[in-house]
């Protein structure tokens, strides 16, 4: 019992070094109600600022606010940021923000403002939306209550707006938002003054239209009521907004007259080049002003990628246009990248914002909305003014992740693939896990996955994984199926994808302590496998299912294939895995009626995907019954599923582990950087994880071409930042390191290193209970250890096949 309550003492310490979530539960008493503009449109794009007043005799010890809006807000009390959101839901599950405003609060008079805009059908695809509203409730009663709409101003802002497709140069699918354009000669500068001018009207209801009278109230998610927006709070922490670096100039490009856009080729001679030229270089450590009729292009390289605000501030220059274009990469003339340090001959392309100066004083320029970089250009032509950039500064931005887990092994390649995919998954990880931060800003099922065990394993965070979970969970459309992505506006349903929300939900069950989200899950769970079950032939194999059963971006395109009778292998080798994880799931948190039916349906499946599609010529287990095409994918889940013998599982992978990504050797398809993550469990399932060190050759071939993230796919790939490609950080811990859950909740430990040429390692693995450390030290043909657990944590230690008692505390081991 004292080892107990001394590992929930430790749970509860841990808890509270995590950034502080937003402690409320669901607020059901609403006193508010939302607010809109009272003629701008409701569903157009727009961006309005709110504002009231707030008199108090002394500073309160507290002032409590909840906040939201569609699309999103921006907080500011006294001209002082207060934060963002609010972080992104769907209609029915809208999130709300609580702030403590005290801080930010002074004796007196006090302006509350607020920026809110809706981009409309420029919006990112993320982002659900019904029109654009504003709500705040105060706790504070009476005359220091400041929930709207009581007293609550409104203006439209004509001088920012949202670009459309055209303020991306680059000619793919991009699906995270638009470029937004500042005309300085529109801005209201003044909105944040004290005094409001005279473009302020009344604030008034957004649902001015319709025909239900006071429908405008706000209501929580669970209560009766009309509405748009069924609120919740959000649990997760405020993101993470702090300073960063901006770079440095890197290149300038100037033309004497007449505008001269950066040219590649021939066209190169038109212009002007210099590296790095003097008296522009020095910005933005120092200030630089620029000639009037001139047409310059400063090139900045902030070294590795980031998430972040940028705000640029100048002076002068009416008439000038400045465009910032971010890049992750620069691209060729043939727009191809290649080393990421490589300036020369290259330019940036990408997202681009605008903004034209009024030739006022310290005018500053920062989107609504958060940029994703490397490279920045700012595109400058100056008209009959010379202009003077006074700043330029960065605000990063993503989820407060804190780095808590350790590797060492003295091999500096492995320190820098740790050190990449850790950037990889922060950037990838903001009021959701995003596939790209660049290109999407999708959630999608199967990046998720790893992202989320990233999360548990090396910052002991499961907030944002609960998020995912139960998103996915409530993006299940009537057939029983989830989205691909939530929270999404445009409906995309990858079936496959369904089924690895299945074994998400399994892997949050094993390594954290709280069972809720695996138990509440297992209806949508039973419901995905219900949908499957009818396309389940006779034979075991899945028939050719309805819309895209995406497994993997392979040489040729992407997998599954089909035979003549629309059957696929590898599509019920997903299948499988879900029915084996819903059967454990069931057993231990459900209904034994239904542990028991996926378990002998995944014996029927087990049974019909050997005799269909195992090809003993080959010694390998074909996509498809037909037994012509191979692939790693395939052959990976037999073995990690055991549809492939024990015996022969090892065989099968040292033919395939060799296989780099985006070729095709024998004819066998290749597993994508994505996919090789299945590659390292199946090694670990075959008593082959001693292996894994050397699977890492497409993340170390990466290196010299000095990528900060790692990209979305070999080759000239599309995305340099994609979370799916970070799992090694993952599996440095769990199958090098060999720390892992053995049972449910991470009630109990496996160790089992595999050092492969390694000859020490430190490591350190942040458990619910505390951290797990550990050294290992060859020493011939042996090993010296030294494991530490936490109080309340046993396990066991396994090296060449011999396995031994580990218990709480210090563990000294020689091992043979």
């Amino acid at each position: 019992m004292r080892s107990i309550l001394a590992a929930v003492a430790l749970v509860i310490l841990l808890s509270s070094c995590l950034a502080p979530a937003q402690s409320d539960t669901v607020h059901r008493d609403w006193k508010a109600d939302w607010i809109t503009h009272p003629t701008a449109p409701l569903r157009d794009p727009v961006v309005l600022h709110f504002r009231r007043t707030l008199d108090l005799p002394a500073v309160p010890g507290s002032y409590t606010v909840r906040v939201s809006a569609d699309n999103r807000f921006i907080l500011w009390v006294n001209g002082r940021r207060v934060g963002d959101g609010p972080a992104r839901g769907d209609l029915s599950h809208w999130r709300y923000e609580k702030y403590d405003l005290a801080p930010f609060l002074k004796t007196g008079s006090n302006l509350i403002t607020a920026t809110v805009w809706n981009f409309g059908v420029f919006a990112p695809v993320a982002q659900m939306s019904d029109r654009t509203a504003f709500l705040l409730e105060s706790e504070a009663e009476g005359m220091t209550s400041i929930s709207t709409p009581n007293g609550w101003l409104v203006e439209e802002e004509p001088g920012q707006r949202a670009l459309d497709r055209k303020s991306v140069s680059l000619m793919t699918y991009f699906a995270s938002g638009p470029g937004e354009e500042l005309d300085a000669s529109k801005y209201d500068w003044d909105w944040n003054a004290e005094k409001p001018g005279p473009a302020w009207v009344k604030a008034a209801s957004p649902m001015r239209d319709s025909i239900f009278p006071g429908v405008n109230h706000a209501h929580s998610a669970d209560t009766t009521g009309d509405n748009f927006w069924g609120l919740v709070p959000d649990t997760l922490p405020h993101m993470e907004y702090s300073p960063a670096p901006v770079g440095s100039v890197v290149r300038t490009y100037l033309a004497d007259s007449q505008p001269t856009s950066i040219l590649m080729g021939e066209e190169k001679a038109n212009i002007s080049i210099q590296t790095a030229q003097s008296s522009l270089s020095a910005f933005p450590s120092q200030v630089v002003s620029i000639d009037p009729n001139k047409h310059i292009h400063l090139l900045l390289d902030r070294k590795t990628l980031c998430t972040a605000y940028p705000e640029l501030t100048i002076s002068g220059g009416k008439g000038a246009r400045i465009v910032l274009t971010y890049s992750e990469a620069l691209y060729d003339e043939k727009q191809h990248k290649g080393d990421r340090d490589a300036v020369e001959n290259r330019k940036a392309l990408g997202l681009t914002d605008s903004f034209l100066p009024d030739g006022g004083a310290h005018r500053t320029f920062m989107p609504l909305w958060w940029r994703t970089w490397r490279y920045l250009d700012l595109d400058i032509t100056t008209g009959s003014e010379p202009l003077t950039l006074e700043s330029l500064r960065a605000w990063f931005t993503a989820y407060p992740f804190e780095e808590r887990a350790t590797f060492k092994s003295g091999d500096p390649d492995l320190d820098k693939i740790w050190e990449i995919s850790w950037r990889t998954a922060r950037l990838d990880a903001h009021e959701t896990f995003m596939d790209t931060p660049y290109y999407e800003q999708l959630q999608y099922v199967g990046d998720t996955r790893i992202q989320a065990l990233i999360s548990y394993t090396v910052a002991a965070d499961d907030r944002l994984g609960r998020q995912a979970i139960a998103a996915f969970d409530q993006s299940r459309i009537p057939e029983g199926l989830t989205y691909s992505r939530y929270p999404s506006s445009l409906r995309q349903i990858i079936p496959p994808f369904s089924l690895l929300w299945i074994g998400m939900v399994h892997d949050f069950w094993m390594y954290r302590t709280d069972p809720e989200p695996a138990r509440e899950s297992l209806p949508g769970s039973r419901a995905v496998l219900g949908w499957f079950a009818r396309y389940e032939q006779p034979d075991g194999l899945l028939a050719r299912l309805p819309w895209w059963s995406f497994i993997d971006w392979v040489s040729s395109g992407e997998t599954p294939t089909y035979d003549s009778h629309g059957e696929s292998c590898i599509t019920t080798l997903e299948y499988l895995g879900a029915l084996d994880e819903a059967a454990e799931l069931e057993k231990a948190l459900g209904d034994p009626v239904f542990a028991a039916r996926f378990h002998e349906r995944a014996g029927r499946v087990r049974s019909g995907l050997t005799a269909k599609c195992w090809v003993p010529s080959r010694g390998m287990l074909a996509d498809n019954p037909d037994g012509k095409v191979f692939s790693q994918q395939a052959n990976i889940l037999a073995v990690l599923y055991d549809v492939i013998p024990k015996d022969r599982q090892q065989d099968v992978l040292r033919r395939i582990i060799q296989i780099e990504p985006g070729t095709t050797p024998d004819g066998i398809l290749s597993a994508s950087y994505y996919f090789r993550y299945y590659l390292a469990r199946a090694l670990d399932h075959a008593g082959m994880a001693d292996e894994y060190l050397k699977s890492l050759d497409p993340w170390r071939k990466l290196l010299p071409m000095h990528f900060s993230t790692w990209p979305e796919i070999p080759g000239d790939t599309r995305s340099d930042s994609h979370a799916w490609s970070a799992h090694p950080i993952y599996d440095l811990l769990t199958l090098v390191a060999g720390i892992e859950p053995a049972a449910p909740g991470f009630a109990s430990v496996r160790i089992a290193p595999h050092l492969g040429t390694l000859k020490s390692l430190t490591a350190s693995f942040p458990h619910p209970g505390g951290d797990i450390r550990v050294e290992y030290q060859r020493s011939g043909s042996g090993l010296e250890a030294a494991i530490t657990l936490p109080p309340g944590l046993s396990g066991t230690f396994t090296w060449n096949g011999r396995t031994r008692s580990i218990k709480p505390g210090v563990n000294l081991i020689k091992a043979d």
